[in-house]
């Protein structure tokens, strides 16, 4: 009875924060930042509507109707609810089976397929979706044979595209995660026993390894569930599909917001919440752990603590240049890692080469309405113009050389997205430390059972919610001025995925706190702030590291969301003449040029939306080999080897192959068992 009420509690926490975040929207509009008072008499407002079922009525802007919420809703959520569980069914059947038949193959072979694993993880949705449409639009043209329906038209509704579209995200993900997990144990001691008892492989994976691994895996899907429905609200709109997403957008009103998302919110809630009680797995302090002294780690914050630790400090030997040249000489050690020099070499060039191109053109950005021939009068291309003439990678619809919008939107989309990162990164770090050092282990249980909430809402949706008001200009201008809409946009993509990295990096401090060498040195006298200072931040420093490089990934993917809609960084300039131009990124930034991707599939004008892909791409691929450069690093510190040249190179001095008593047959495990039977002694 307990944990039913603590389960309806965090149903209505969360259904709680839906409606507080649905009343944000309207509050942009209306009031606005410059007076914060009035969103809570706009939630006041709202909460009273929002209990009188009369209120529930479904309307467009500018438009008298009103028709019944949950009746118009429910068919669209029906129908975007058949897409997301046939993409995640068909992903994960997929996963399972690559897993099964890949620990087969043989090792070279396996390196090959996670390598493979790696690329295609990073590659966005967008590119996925692009590359189909594609593919269909050109096996239809050539060979007059249709794969599958690219878009909803009418009463025809397409579900292959979608489904297969959105099933490649989450199954890459699971296929990777349950080759690491299924790795990790065959190296356990009873997979070892089983073998040596004759048992074939094939039956120790089927038998005991899933079913060791399917309730780890289970968890995992929260997240690859997170990942897919922020992909589902781009899908939808590449495809044309007029699931829940749609109707969000065409009324936007807040209980609209609402109702849509606690639809969606309360099927994976309950599925969720039901199995951690099934399992066993409710709020409680796990065995293993071993409580923080709350009372204690409350002075690291004191202020009188503080001064006290100043007055003491041995300022002669505080030498503040070596703590500001600090992060340049670990910066520079890193760099003899390859992979890590590629890709910090790839910001910092094409960063740097940005910058140097705006400040010497003043932005200049080449643009061509018409091309002639030789002649003079025979037209050659129209808008858009097509590559390498009169651009090497072609024009916009405008006639706007698309390298020159790449070159100098560089710097806003790579800059404002490593802000975003690291302020996500130091922000829940700084979370982190209070969420592991002043909270008791019940509090922190309940905090991260409420914050697991956010996995059930899709990102993307709720990052154009809340920018949507922001970000678009309007027929009388932008409400809010251009610095307003950068500082607002950082603010509130950076607010959106604190909690999450908070929780993260607690409990990445609390695994530090519990190990045997904190206690070592708690005995051998070290100071609180000492043991933050040289235990737990070196020991968290590379994981903060590695979660830096996902939140650029995320942002990246979040800028690409948002650029389809036509929500570009910094604000979108839209004409409302007679004669209207596409809309337009004021700051040039990369997403501005994905607004058209639709039209440009549809017409086979694909250089338009081709290039910036390239570059989100290779910006992806370029953090990722940061990320693994840092892997890498910290691998050889504890002795690692991830290099397959340095295995083997070990493996032949350590097993020569004239020394017969190294070598190793089948035949092994029978010499010891029958030793062992004999005379007991291998």
């Amino acid at each position: 009875m307990i944990k039913l009420a603590k389960l309806l509690l965090f149903y209505t926490l969360g259904v709680f924060g839906i409606i507080c975040i649905s009343v944000f929207p309207q509050f942009f509009q209306t009031s606005g930042l410059s007076n914060p008072l009035n969103y809570f008499k706009d939630l006041s407002t709202f909460l009273v509507k929002f209990v009188q079922p009369e209120s529930w009525v479904y309307q467009v802007p500018n438009s008298p109707g009103q028709f019944p919420l949950i009746g118009t809703l429910w068919e669209p959520f029906i129908y975007s609810m058949q897409i997301l569980i046939g993409a995640l069914l068909l992903g994960f059947v997929l996963a399972f089976s690559f897993a099964l038949i890949t620990n087969f193959l043989p090792k070279r072979v396996l390196h090959i397929v996670k390598r493979l694993l790696d690329f295609l993880e990073s590659i966005p949705d967008i590119v996925i979706a692009a590359v189909l449409q594609m593919i269909v639009i050109y096996v239809k043209q050539t060979y007059e044979i249709e794969l599958f329906q690219v878009a909803t038209y009418l009463d025809d509704k397409a579900y292959a595209g979608p489904i297969v579209t959105l099933a490649i995200l989450p199954m890459v993900s699971l296929f990777k995660i349950l080759l690491l997990m299924i790795e990790e144990e065959f190296t356990k001691d009873y997979v070892i026993f089983l073998k040596s008892k004759g048992i074939k492989k094939f039956s120790v994976l089927v038998r005991h390894i899933l079913k060791n691994i399917l309730p780890t895996t289970f968890h995992h899907t929260k997240i690859i569930l997170w990942a897919t429905l922020s992909s589902q609200f781009i899908i939808e709109r590449i495809f044309n599909v007029h699931g829940f997403s749609f109707f969000i957008i065409e009324s936007f009103t807040p209980m609209t917001i609402a109702v849509s998302l606690i639809l969606l919110f309360t099927p994976f809630f309950l599925i969720f919440r039901l199995v951690d009680l099934w399992t066993g797995q409710d709020i409680h302090l796990s065995g293993d752990e071993t409580p923080v002294n709350r009372k204690s780690m409350l002075s690291f914050f004191s202020i009188n603590q503080l001064f006290r630790r100043l007055r003491k400090f041995n300022w002669s030997r505080f030498k503040p240049w070596k703590q500001l040249f600090a992060p340049f000489l670990l910066f520079f050690r890193h760099m003899k890692n390859w992979k890590f020099a590629v890709g910090s070499l790839f910001f910092i060039v094409l960063i740097s080469y940005s910058a140097i191109y705006s400040i010497t053109t003043d932005n200049h950005i080449d643009k061509t309405r018409i091309v002639y021939e030789n002649d003079g009068v025979t037209i050659q291309s129209t808008p858009p113009h097509p590559p390498p003439d009169p651009f090497l990678l072609g024009s916009d619809k405008l006639g706007f050389s698309i390298s020159d919008m790449l070159v100098i939107g560089a710097k806003y989309t790579l800059i404002f997205a490593l802000i975003i990162a690291f302020l996500r990164v130091i922000i829940g770090m700084i979370g982190g430390v209070m969420f592991a050092f002043t909270l008791g282990p019940k509090r922190q249980n309940w905090i991260e059972k409420t914050v697991d909430s956010i996995h059930f809402l899709p990102l993307s949706l709720i990052a154009y919610l809340l920018l949507r008001p922001i970000l678009m200009e309007q027929f009388n201008g932008f409400a809010y001025s251009f610095t307003e809409r950068i500082i607002y946009e950082i603010i509130i993509l950076t607010i959106l995925v604190v909690p999450l990295t908070s929780v993260l990096s607690g409990n990445e401090m609390k695994r530090v706190l519990n190990a045997e060498f904190i206690k070592s040195a708690r005995v051998l006298g070290g100071g609180r702030f000492h043991i933050f200072w040289r235990h737990v931040l070196p020991h968290i420093g590379p994981r903060m590291t590695i979660l830096f490089g996902q939140q650029f990934i995320q942002v990246l993917v979040i800028f690409m969301h948002l650029g389809i809609f036509n929500f570009f960084f910094g604000g979108t300039n839209i004409s409302f003449g007679a004669v209207k131009d596409p809309p337009r990124s004021i700051t040039y930034e990369w997403s501005g040029m994905l607004g058209s991707t639709a039209n440009a599939l549809s017409s086979g004008k694909y250089w338009i939306i081709a290039w910036v892909l390239i570059a989100f791409i290779l910006s992806i691929f370029a953090m990722q080999f940061i990320i693994q450069g840092v892997k890498e690093i910290q691998q050889t510190k504890v002795g690692v080897i991830y290099n397959l040249r340095k295995i083997k190179k070990k493996r032949s001095n350590r097993l020569p192959e004239n020394n017969p008593d190294y070598e190793i047959n089948s035949n092994s495990f029978k010499i010891i068992k029958y030793n062992i039977k004999n005379n007991g002694t291998p």
